[in-house]
């Protein structure tokens, strides 16, 4: 996958989901219990790993969207890696850079700086195509998600 990054695939195995959540930690848990995790890593590491990469810096990227990511999980396997989506119940303010708060989260796991660079730059492009915007805002599921990436 390191070639060619396939954000659809990602989205596949990491779900689409609301979360019902007031503040970005209390969301981070709870997505943290969502997530198909390989042997060895619990919802409390992806969570603790969360939480301190927020710390660093915000991931709010503007326009309701954040990008939460941890690569400091054990993910020996390509296919531990993925993206889970997370429309939140009530948007959390987690001081993007365009003041506007967080109402979805694409929650990125890799297990290489390559990769999740890769994953970041197309994630990127895909927030500034309308249709997927404006698919986001309406909360669309795995299936229209996937079908506007690959049709992009």
């Amino acid at each position: 996958m390191s070639g060619n990054i396939d954000i659809a695939e990602l989205i596949h195995r990491g779900g689409v989901f609301e979360v019902d959540a007031k503040s970005a930690e209390e969301a981070y848990k709870r997505i943290s219990k969502l997530i198909k995790l390989p042997a060895g890593t619990t919802p409390d590491d992806v969570c603790k790993a969360l939480c301190d990469r927020e710390k660093v810096m915000t991931t709010a990227v503007g326009n309701g969207i954040a990008i939460p990511h941890a690569r400091s999980l054990n993910l020996s396997d390509e296919n531990d890696q993925l993206i889970l989506v997370a429309y939140l119940k009530h948007p959390i303010d987690m001081h993007a850079p365009d003041g506007n708060p967080v109402k979805v989260m694409f929650v990125l796991l890799s297990q290489s700086n390559q990769i999740h660079l890769a994953a970041l730059s197309k994630l990127a492009s895909l927030f500034t195509k309308a249709d997927f915007k404006r698919a986001i805002e309406l909360k669309a599921g795995e299936e229209k998600l996937s079908a506007l990436i690959r049709g992009l």
